[in-house]
């Protein structure tokens, strides 16, 4: 029998299941979440994600800290909080509930660990290619890069990076290759295609005098208007009514711990986040907007070569560049910023035991990275001098055992590395785990992984972003947030 109680109460359900539904897709469902996140709190903190509805993503900028493995990003934070008591700045913006957040699949079209090369192309051109191609299809088509297209929506763009201006990751944003290795010819199209601000190394693809065509490639970029800058003091110095060609060091620039403990090295080359912020200034007032990608390149390279002190500091530095994005965008509302990573790479960690604390600490006292060490050794080095350059950098004491070993590579008494970037086959692994029973940190190998990748957004356009992702995804995410036909 239907009674009038049992009619009302089927209609309050129903009320109540749309009210839920609205309610979840309003977003309150964050603050349920934000519940998950502390589990320790008894009360949910409110998201304070802005809801961006009705404005569009007139800049972005696009953070990447390539081959960043999830403890790489954990250790930075840790390292931080107990040397400052503050966290890292990506981290917090979760703790404040600043941004949205999703995982990443990163797969390449030829393998499910991908490269440097056809990660960035996922995301330039909207399409997955081979491992080391730079948006070109499978088939040999060319897949038009994202930066390109915001080129022709009439928006400033540009690339800052840690590395060669010409390496996979800016490339990618940037030009079609059929290989990451024609660095001397992408030199020769990002003049082509005039874009506005590229800053890092590579000077080898640049000078005359190292390039095998012997092209003068800064007097190209000078004849085209572009304002060239070899120092941070002339990079500073330039104006903001100008393109910016910044290239600083021969190929990758300097890790930021060495770069910190080597004056001239500091007063030289600038930081990633200085360079962003010169390219920030350089575009803030065009009135397209800009878009603007940001890579710290050798945390990657650290990875490769198990370098705790390469990877850590920057790591750091990367962190720092988040500030300098982050204090832009939250001021003038109208800029996407993307914080993410490419690829795992090494899968570094912390390593359970008594003394993991003091041993993890004790890398706050380090000045110099492991590439600095093992390259200022030779043949000729005697065991004392071994001892004595690892103690300066890392402040600790290797045995008689750990310090013959590492000479005998030299002596070429045992086999070298052949882990990627490390070209004179120095001992990267071995001294890793020498360090290891000092500093708690394991390495699971010196290669990329198959990580799903960390992805946050901050301003227009953030509140659209789904918990899980596709690599190509974010290419059209762009456009859209944007509001950029893809039409191009």
């Amino acid at each position: 029998m239907i009674t009038i109680s049992s009619i009302a109460l089927f209609i309050f359900e129903k009320n109540n299941r749309m009210n839920r539904r609205k309610f979840f897709r309003n977003g309150a469902l964050f603050t349920v979440g934000s519940t998950l996140i502390n589990p320790f709190s008894s009360v949910a903190q409110p998201l304070e994600i802005p809801i961006y509805k009705g404005k569009k993503a007139k800049n972005i900028i696009f953070l990447v800290s390539d081959g960043m493995s999830s403890g790489t990003l954990n250790m930075a934070d840790i390292y931080l909080d107990r040397k400052t008591g503050k966290g890292s700045n990506w981290l917090n913006l979760y703790r404040e509930n600043k941004v949205t957040r999703a995982l990443m699949d990163m797969a390449s079209a030829s393998s499910i660990v991908t490269d440097s090369a056809a990660a960035s192309s996922s995301w330039g051109g909207g399409f997955r290619v081979k491992n080391g191609a730079l948006n070109i299809g499978i088939n040999g088509e060319e897949h038009l890069p994202i930066w390109q297209k915001f080129k022709k929506a009439g928006k400033m763009a540009g690339c800052v990076t840690t590395v060669p201006i010409t390496h996979a990751t800016p490339a990618g944003f940037c030009v079609n290759s059929k290989s990451r290795n024609s660095q001397a010819d992408i030199a020769e199209s990002y003049l082509d295609l005039k874009f506005d601000i590229m800053m890092g190394g590579g000077q080898q693809y640049f000078d005359a005098n190292s390039r095998k065509d012997k092209k003068d490639m800064y007097a190209a970029f000078q004849k085209a208007g572009y304002q060239v800058a070899k120092t941070r003091s002339e990079m500073l110095a330039t104006s903001d009514d100008k393109p910016i060609l910044g290239v600083f060091f021969d190929d990758g620039l300097p890790y930021s711990i060495d770069r910190e403990n080597i004056k001239d090295l500091g007063n030289s080359v600038p930081t990633l986040a200085e360079m962003t912020q010169k390219a920030i200034n350089r575009m803030k007032n065009h009135k397209n907007g800009f878009v603007l990608q940001v890579e710290a390149g050798k945390v990657d390279w650290a990875a490769h070569a198990n370098d705790i002190a390469g990877l850590l500091y920057d790591q750091v530095a990367f962190d720092d560049a988040i500030k300098t994005a982050m204090d832009f965008a939250e001021k003038e509302e109208e800029t996407l910023v993307i914080i993410t990573t490419d690829h795992g790479n090494a899968n570094p960690g912390l390593i359970y035991g008594k003394n993991v604390n003091d041993n993890f600490d004790s890398v706050q006292k380090f000045k110099h990275t492991n590439d600095w060490i093992l390259h200022g050794l030779t043949p000729e080095s005697t065991l004392s001098q071994v001892k004595e350059r690892i103690e300066f950098a890392n402040n600790f004491v290797p045995n008689d055992d750990e310090a013959q070993t590492i000479l005998n590579y030299y002596k070429g008494l045992v086999k070298g590395d052949d882990g990627l970037y490390n070209y004179k086959k120095l001992p990267f692994d071995y001294f890793a785990q020498v360090q290891k029973s000092r500093t708690s940190v394991g390495w699971i190998s010196s290669d990329h992984s198959a990580d799903y990748t960390e992805l946050a957004m901050f301003g227009p356009g953030s509140q659209e972003l789904k918990p899980f992702i596709k690599n190509t995804d974010l290419h059209y995410f762009m456009l859209k947030a944007a509001e950029v036909e893809n039409k191009f």
